[in-house]
């Protein structure tokens, strides 16, 4: 079955309903704000080695600040990518595209980064995840501000 819309998402189990949790919402942008700044810091080190954390980090921060909204909605998410279509088919006409497409750039580079063979991100690659972590966050947190 291939996943494309937030239907294919809850039929193949990927999304499910819950009661909307403004706990859990609260705590994944705590951890949201905590990832920004755990890459911040090892991006402040300058060491090559470090870079592939700022990149794991600066995603991981986008997905606690996506993780928020979804409680906030009252939908857990069992897939990376169910997050994403969720909040493209979702939240379109209040997020601009640009915006949600930064989730899935990273969410592909964090794979590579963690499963690929090749890929080494390098400091230009750590500044422009945590540059791009840092829009959707805060796009994510004025989300939750309209709600």
């Amino acid at each position: 079955m291939e996943i494309k819309t937030v239907e294919d998402c809850f039929k193949a189990r990927l999304l499910r309903k819950i009661a909307p949790n403004k706990e859990k919402s609260d705590k994944s942008f705590e951890l949201a704000r905590r990832d920004l700044k755990e890459a911040m810091s090892s991006l402040g080190l300058g060491k090559d080695f470090l870079y592939k954390y700022v990149v794991l980090n600066s995603y991981m921060a986008m997905f606690h600040a996506s993780r928020g909204v979804l409680y906030s909605d009252g939908i857990q998410e069992k897939s990376h990518y169910a997050i994403y279509v969720y909040l493209k088919e979702k939240y379109c006409r209040i997020v601009p595209n640009s915006v949600l497409q930064l989730f899935e750039i990273h969410r592909t580079e964090r794979h590579e980064a963690i499963y690929g063979l090749d890929y080494e991100p390098d400091k230009e690659d750590a500044e422009l995840a945590l540059k791009d972590a840092k829009i959707f966050v805060k796009e994510m947190e004025k989300l939750l501000e309209k709600k």
